[in-house]
């Protein structure tokens, strides 16, 4: 889809900050088999594959399974409930493309445009906006230069590192647009554009434009060693002597945001699911380029659209996106034909989510029909 369309309809977002949005669901008579099964499922991974996390699971818009497993702190052994607040991890990047995508039709930016329209000492002069995006920019990994080049006592900023990379023109992987290569770099970048363009901090931008208007009221962007951690928000664990818990602390990586970050609960995800595909934060025409493969210079199609995997099978397609960072596993899958959304986070180095995705499909598939509801 050419990057010149622009027939989107306005978004009146003063009505949307002030519109409630308050979960759907459906009665609960309907659901108490595929609750049974599903729940079930969860137990069992809580307690054979150390599985602590939030699930919600939904259909044409209305939940059909929301719940939670095991411990939001293992010292203290208190419980994770609707106030656990989860680090998205790769699953934030949807957001960064959300962000680049309403500058875009606010007219601010252009999907071709080089990044060096914005930073002019970028020192890989072709790569475009579009290229970050779909992945295909060949930059090198931004966590080399903070583990190996980076002197300070504390963990850049996205401002930071860009100023890094200007200065140690590190070898790319390829030429722009040339191969698909899943980068990180990229979309910190795509970040630091958003801040550059808007003139926001990336983490106000968000919350001004996305969060807010979709009443996700428990997500924000953390930014390591900068912000103050918020009442909920929870630490990633790893398993060591196989039962106890360690928390993992904060690395010379966590201060960057737009590649990992973001923080939100299962409800809040859901809304960000429902309020993006119905137009209320781009165009349904931009949407539909955001859920679309991505190509190189070649014109070879790429697994991935802008801020989300891209899988089509069978005539059936799935968009969505995995993430693991610091002892966070996390997942959101929107199974398109089937409108069926299942979200999962966790916070103790869960390393399935696929399996369990597939499993979870199955069950909704096997003992839950909407259109008898």
């Amino acid at each position: 889809m050419s990057t010149s369309i622009r027939d989107k309809a306005v978004v009146d977002k003063e009505a949307t900050l002030n519109r409630d949005m308050p979960l759907a669901y459906y009665p609960e008579e309907s659901t108490l088999k595929v609750h049974k099964k599903l729940d079930s499922l969860f137990a069992r991974f809580n307690k054979r594959y150390d599985f602590h996390g939030s699930v919600l699971v939904a259909q044409k818009g209305k939940v059909i399974f929301k719940n939670h497993y095991g411990y939001a702190d293992f010292k203290q052994r208190s419980k994770i409930d609707d106030t656990s607040i989860f680090q998205l991890a790769s699953v934030s990047k949807q957001f960064t493309a959300a962000a680049i995508l309403i500058l875009y039709e606010d007219n601010k930016l252009g999907l071709d445009d080089k990044v060096t329209k914005y930073y002019p000492n970028f020192p890989y002069e072709e790569v475009t906006i579009r290229q970050l995006l779909n992945h295909t920019s060949g930059l090198p990994k931004y966590f080399w230069l903070a583990e190996h080049k980076w002197m300070e006592d504390h963990a850049p900023s996205n401002e930071e590192m860009m100023e890094m990379i200007g200065k140690h023109d590190v070898q790319r992987f390829f030429s722009p647009g040339a191969n698909f290569d899943y980068s990180n770099t990229g979309y910190f970048v795509l970040a630091s554009i958003v801040e550059k363009v808007s003139g926001d901090y990336f983490g106000d931008f968000v919350d001004n434009h996305i969060f807010k208007p979709l009443h996700m009221d428990d997500s924000f962007v953390y930014r390591y060693e900068q912000d103050e951690p918020k009442e909920g928000q929870l630490d990633g664990f790893r398993i060591y002597r196989r039962r106890y818990h360690a928390k993992i602390g904060g690395t010379v990586n966590d201060a960057i945001v737009g590649d990992k970050n973001v923080y939100s609960t299962t409800e809040d995800m859901f809304r960000w699911v429902e309020g993006l595909n119905a137009g209320r934060i781009i165009s349904k025409s931009t949407l539909e380029e955001m859920y679309s493969k991505g190509e190189t210079k070649y014109s070879r199609k790429v697994p991935y659209g802008f801020g989300f995997r891209i899988k089509e099978d069978a005539d059936k397609k799935i968009v969505y996106h995995n993430g693991r960072w610091n002892g966070f596993s996390t997942s959101l899958m929107q199974y398109t034909e089937d409108e069926l959304v299942v979200i999962t986070l966790e916070h103790s180095s869960y390393n399935s989510m696929k399996s369990l995705n597939q499993k979870v499909k199955a069950i909704v598939d096997q003992n839950f029909n909407p259109s008898l509801n």
